[in-house]
């Protein structure tokens, strides 16, 4: 029996690099995998590869558009997942936006757009799905924050400020939710070659250098990869982790060794 066989997981941001990664692994290891992204068509075309994987055992994959700064469209994608793919078990947050400006050159609609992508987009996903776990007994939440959220990072005030709020935000839900058999933990990437790294280093006067820089400044000597992430993130949602709740593991090459 695969580990993740009749397991429903959903997994926000999905369409992108580290989210398309984790679908894929999930529905890998026999998941049930909700491919949920503000794009359709990034969402769809991940969903279209997990189903046309030459001779794999993986599970069934669904894509699912949807903006989780709307609550009315996460209340109806939950509502559409869990008809199509059956209950929630395991939600993945990991949708997520960064703007790479110092703080005073930022202004207010820059940090609304942040705090709605970056943690009220998690607090809906939380608040819709929460429920049927609680109903259950059993659920696996695992929140994808930063290593900036831990040791701060110039040029991210707001995302790491939004990001720190994701950890206290689970290490609470986790103390709220242990009674009724729901984990929540965190994994916080550093340094990623994702589309999403790309917007940083690309306003930057020198891209290549920039990009050096963070190579440089990582112990293990290079960036790190989506695919890196996968390991982590699937022990927290399986039952392998069933006795941890309430914390926070660094997947970053040993860039910031947070205690």
């Amino acid at each position: 029996m695969q580990r993740f066989e009749n397991t429903t997981v959903l997994v926000t941001g999905g369409g992108g690099g580290i989210g398309s990664s984790l679908c894929r692994r999930f529905a890998a290891e026999g998941a049930r995998v909700a491919v949920l992204d503000r794009a359709q068509d990034a969402a769809a075309k991940v969903a279209d590869e997990i189903g046309s994987a030459a001779g794999s055992t993986a599970g069934p994959a669904m894509a699912v558009a949807c903006d989780i700064t709307d609550r009315d469209a996460v209340d109806a994608a939950v509502a559409q997942v869990t008809e199509q793919l059956g209950p929630i078990d395991v939600l993945v947050n990991n949708a997520g936006w960064d703007l790479f400006v110092p703080f005073l050159d930022t202004v207010p609609d820059d940090w609304a757009r942040l705090l709605d992508i970056n943690l009220v987009g998690a607090l809906h996903m939380h608040h819709a799905i929460l429920p049927g776990m609680v109903e259950r007994g059993s659920g696996r939440v695992v929140n994808i924050s930063s290593d900036a959220a831990r040791v701060g990072s110039s040029g991210e005030a707001v995302y790491a400020a939004c990001k720190a709020g994701l950890i206290a935000f689970s290490k609470t839900l986790a103390r709220e939710h242990s009674r009724h058999g729901i984990t929540l933990n965190v994994v916080c990437p550093g340094p990623t070659d994702t589309a999403l790294l790309a917007t940083v280093t690309d306003t930057a006067a020198n891209p290549e250098k920039l990009r050096e820089a963070f190579r440089r400044a990582i112990p293990l000597g290079r960036l790190g990869e989506p695919d890196d992430l996968a390991g982590a993130v699937l022990y927290f949602a399986s039952s392998d982790a069933s006795f941890v709740t309430g914390q926070v593991l660094s997947v970053s090459g040993g860039l910031t060794m947070a205690g």
